[in-house]
């Protein structure tokens, strides 16, 4: 005996909402933005006007048909009479059944094993993704926004036109025929007017379209430097440049998705076409720019991570440690910080599962001075490959808040008035405290790997320094820590948090893991600090000297505390070869008018300013900008605006900045007692 032959023609719907098509899609090997792994469709047989909503939960299905059936019977003053759905469990449940019974809806099942009886719904759901696999493609975006690959797929579908109805999904589900002018290609990049922005700002940044929002006029854009999602309507699209450019990378998509990696290799301009169906195996190779690249510096703790100024005579590999005068001391630094591993539990030792690829690590090596410059400990960490990781598979969201400068400025100013106590923390294992929830397999550092287990992997119990995701885990569980002992954290400031019993009061400011304790009684404070001490592995730094590499003096007799970045100047100073310069009078020179025309002229000037540091330089004087030198807000303004293509009198006016900054190197930013009255100061123009 044979199954029948199935005819594909039935009667169709003679109005919207008369028979409606739906199935589950799912699970997905990886999971969308948002922790969806399933997605369920109702299309509509007179229209094929189309739904999707995701779902986190296969038996989510009730509660997005009963959305879906609140809105369109709501927008078309019509009732569903028909639900057609495969014999799925989600559609078969009691409640779901006795739903559709009371509301006068007719649920009718496919026959087991015919899968052509849903048709309609088993074809939007292979067209659907076809069209993410094919728009995830042409994208550098990770798998995991298939999500929005998805709904931009179901908006495009309903209004263009089908062969199955003689008009667009959209005009007869709407009455109003469908405009396209607004369509754009999903993944291109656009320049995104941000919303609040400084003076010296760009007031544009380079974000990719992900789709259209459903309940706002505008579009989806994804924001690659803060990792979110958001919605603007003010964009300038590059999709000439985007379809010039872009390579599309099927086979990297699927490889992406089996966790095998491909060579990154240039691609060959015109690739010749062949009709040969064997020759057609070898994988897209994406295109590569020709920028040199060069290593970047790496920081270790909170001051180093602000005074970015490292030593040259640090180690940068574990062979260049073991051959350094010092080598008994970065011996012994490694030492303490694999046994912090151990104490904190972070990894095990296991055998590589199949089909996965460990991520590295590697050895990062600091001298940490006082403030006379004279080494005062040998510095070893155990930092993680990160940039391996690939989102959406080993790592989701990866932002961490830290305090605002002008936040602990605030603070500093109040703790002057009041002549509060000033005590500093330091976490000497911050991120080994947050804990994992991917799974994360990691090679055995280099110079202790355990005998006879050398082809064993560490599996990440907690977070370690270098994961993409090992910040915010940090913060989450320090967040979760102290507002469980009492602490309240400021809505507008996420990172500073206040205690307060009776009379007595205590800040806490978190930047990374560096920790200021501000407050009025020092038992209080004591008892705060010996409370973190036992939550944390925590180093004692005393009454607060030396805040993000700014050196803070105070005269407690005056009720005064003064922050100077003189230590700081003199290092940028050297770094740019500044330091026998003479000593300018203004941060900027008067009369002199720069533009983006003063570009290099000629060859010469072309290969001077190509070893020059220009934005660097600019990156450097920004940081003192921000802390205590608002003197030369100004001058950094102006010279930052040409960092694209700089000239040398460009050169000459930062170098003007450096020279007024030698001469006045001692200047300080001093908080004076008194009444706690905000005093502006503004400019103005015509």
């Amino acid at each position: 005996m044979t199954k029948r032959t199935f005819s594909a023609k039935g009667a169709r719907a003679t109005e919207c909402l008369g028979l409606i098509h739906t199935d589950v899609c799912g699970p997905m090997s990886i999971q969308a933005r948002g922790g969806y792994e399933y997605f369920i469709t109702f299309t509509d047989d007179y229209s094929r006007f189309g739904y999707v909503y995701l779902m986190r939960h296969k038996s989510d299905a009730f509660d997005m048909f009963k959305a879906f059936k609140a809105e369109v019977e709501n927008q078309l003053e019509k009732h569903i009479k028909i639900l057609r759905s495969d014999r799925g469990g989600e559609y078969l449940s009691g409640e779901f059944q006795q739903y559709l019974i009371d509301n006068g809806i007719v649920s009718q099942f496919s026959a087991p094993g015919t899968p052509q009886q849903n048709g309609v719904a088993e074809r939007r759901n292979r067209t659907l993704l076809d069209m993410v696999r094919f728009m995830l493609s042409y994208s550098t975006l990770p798998i995991s926004f298939w999500g929005y690959a998805l709904q931009t797929a179901i908006y495009i579908l309903n209004d263009v036109p089908s062969k199955s109805v003689p008009k667009t999904p959209h005009e007869l589900w709407t009455g109003c025929k469908p405009s396209l002018q607004h369509l754009r290609i999903f993944g291109c990049s656009a320049h995104v007017l941000k919303g609040k922005t400084e003076k010296i700002e760009s007031r544009s940044e380079t974000c990719i379209f992900v789709g259209y929002p459903k309940e706002t006029k505008g579009y989806h854009f994804y924001s690659p430097s803060d990792l979110k999602v958001f919605v603007s309507t003010n964009a300038k699209f590059l999709e000439n440049d985007y379809m010039n450019d872009f390579v599309p990378r099927s086979r990297i998509v699927l490889n992406e998705m089996s966790g095998d990696t491909i060579p990154r290799e240039v691609a060959q301009p015109n690739p010749i076409v062949s009709s040969d169906p064997t020759q057609d195996q070898q994988p897209t190779i994406p295109r590569r720019s020709g920028r040199v690249r060069t290593q970047p510096e790496r920081y270790i703790g909170l001051g180093e991570s602000v005074e970015n100024l490292p030593d040259d005579d640090d180690p940068y590999t574990y062979k260049e440690a073991m051959e350094d005068v010092d080598s008994r001391h970065w011996q012994k630094a490694m030492q303490s910080e694999i046994e912090s591993m151990f104490d904190n539990k972070v990894w095990s030792l296991v055998d590589l599962p199949k089909g996965i690829k460990p991520i590295g690590c590697k050895w990062v090596y600091k001298r940490k001075r006082g403030m006379d410059g004279k080494v005062e400990t040998f510095k070893a960490r155990l930092v993680a490959k990160g940039y391996t990781q690939k989102e959406g598979i080993d790592y989701e969201e990866t932002f961490s808040s830290v305090a605002m400068l002008k936040s602990i400025r605030i603070l500093l100013s109040i703790a002057a008035s009041l002549d509060l106590e000033i005590w500093q923390m330091d976490v000497k294992t911050a991120f080994l405290n947050g804990s994992l929830d991917e799974s994360i397999y990691m090679m055995q550092p280099e110079g202790f790997i355990e005998k006879g287990q050398v082809d064993k992997v560490c599996k990440l119990q907690k977070s370690i320094y270098g994961l993409k995701q090992a910040s915010r885990s940090w913060n989450i569980r320090f967040d979760q820590a102290v507002k469980g002992f009492g602490f309240i954290q400021n809505p507008d400031e996420p990172c500073v948090y206040k205690r307060i019993k009776g009379d007595k009061l205590v800040f806490l400011i978190l930047y990374v893991d560096d920790i200021l304790l501000i407050g009025n009684d020092v038992g209080v404070l004591t008892s705060v600090k010996e409370w973190l001490a036992k939550q944390f592995d925590m180093k004692d730094l005393g009454e607060a000297s030396f805040i993000l590499g700014i050196q803070v003096i105070r005269d407690r007799k005056n009720r005064t505390i003064a922050l100077s970045q003189a230590s700081y100047i003199d290092k940028i100073l050297s770094r740019f070869s500044m330091q026998d310069s003479k000593k300018g009078m203004l941060p900027f020179r008067h009369g002199i008018k720069l533009s983006k025309e003063q570009v290099p002229k000629n060859e010469h000037e072309e290969q001077f300013m190509r070893r020059v540091p220009y934005a660097s330089g600019v990156g450097s004087l920004m940081y003192a900008m921000l802390c205590t030198r608002p003197d030369i807000c100004f001058a950094v303004g102006i010279v930052s605006r040409f960092q694209s293509k700089p000239g040398p009198d460009h050169w000459t006016a930062v170098k003007h900045i450096f020279k007024y900054l030698k001469r006045t190197r001692d200047n300080m930013l001093v908080y004076s007692g008194g009444d706690l009255v905000p005093v502006g100061y503004t400019d103005s123009d015509f």
